[in-house]
């Protein structure tokens, strides 16, 4: 697999060595428009290529990406400390823009998998922008706030991030919630994962704050960057795992951003509910029972999303 990565920053930078390391792309192209920055991070990760599986790495430019499987976008301002996703809109809706007319040319068969922010309307302008089909358009989405959340309950609960099924939904930012109403432990409703989890030492569980929890993934971000400056070991795993399963025969489901086109009644906006993605791309859309308020919340998230979009020149 060839991937694009477009940004060398710690983002793109972080995800191009991730998809290294796991053997995830046999072949990645990093794009900057510091070269040099580019050309440093390729020769790093290509000098530890001895210890992983075969792999080339290599800065280059847009004519380059011709052959790409996939292409990564991560290219945009970043996020400072107290400065939310919706406030970087503008600018990076510019730089979006420019992207999308330089690589396409060159990559036309490619998935694309947008992560710069804010995701969410950034995945709707390069929609609107690239002429690239819909099916082929990821935005990265909700998937890392659903990590978060995942980790945080198999924290509580003292058992494998693996074995907890919750969600995140809406945008990719401050209106995002969690479908409790579909939250799982092996199965257990998560309401009723307090009692039913019985161990043999007689742990207890206490009972859920679940405004506390979806606060703790909201917040998480700029938790983050306030303590080391920037996130990315996180979102570069989420976006390996985006890629590891568009190379795989069965498809996958996963809370990224896609278009809406009539579900729970929200259309012409891009967010995260759960999707199916496989080698073609994102192939369909599961549309789980959620309750009444959840979907009042995901219209909510949508709306606030609209007033954005329609705030910016595209």
């Amino acid at each position: 697999m060839k991937v694009t990565v477009i940004g060398a920053g710690s983002v793109g930078a972080t995800i191009a060595y991730t998809l290294a390391t796991t053997g995830t792309a046999s072949d990645i192209l990093l794009i900057d428009i510091n070269k040099e920055k580019a050309m440093g991070e390729a020769m790093d990760i290509i000098q530890g290529a001895p210890f992983i599986a075969p792999m080339n790495i290599e800065a280059g430019d847009y004519p380059d990406a011709v052959g790409s499987d996939v292409v990564v976008i991560t290219s945009g301002i970043p996020r400072k400390a107290g400065q939310s996703r919706l406030e970087l809109a503008q600018v990076n809706v510019n730089v979006m823009k420019d992207i999308a007319s330089k690589i396409t040319p060159y990559a036309k068969d490619a998935i694309y998998i947008i992560v710069s922010n804010p995701v969410d309307v950034m995945t709707y302008v390069f929609h609107k922008v690239s002429g690239i089909p819909e099916n082929r358009i990821i935005g990265s989405g909700t998937i890392l706030d659903t990590s978060r959340l995942r980790a945080k309950l198999a924290e509580i609960y003292d058992i494998s991030q693996t074995n907890v099924h919750a969600y995140i939904y809406g945008e990719h930012g401050d209106s995002s919630f969690a479908t409790w109403s579909v939250a799982t432990i092996s199965n257990v409703p998560i309401d009723q994962a307090k009692d039913k989890l019985k161990f043999q030492d007689g742990k207890k569980f206490p009972e859920l704050n679940k405004p506390e929890i979806e606060d703790f993934v909201r917040k998480s971000g700029g938790i983050v960057i306030s303590r080391k400056g920037a996130t990315f070991y996180a979102i570069a795993v989420s976006v390996n795992y985006i890629v590891q399963c568009l190379s795989k025969a069965v498809d996958s489901t996963m809370t990224v951003s896609t278009m809406m086109h009539g579900a729970y009644g929200i259309s012409d906006v891009c967010l995260s509910t759960l999707a199916i993605v496989g080698k073609n791309g994102v192939v369909g859309h599961i549309e789980l029972p959620l309750s009444d308020e959840e979907v009042a919340r995901l219209k909510k998230s949508a709306d606030n999303l609209k007033e954005v979009i329609n705030s910016l020149e595209f």
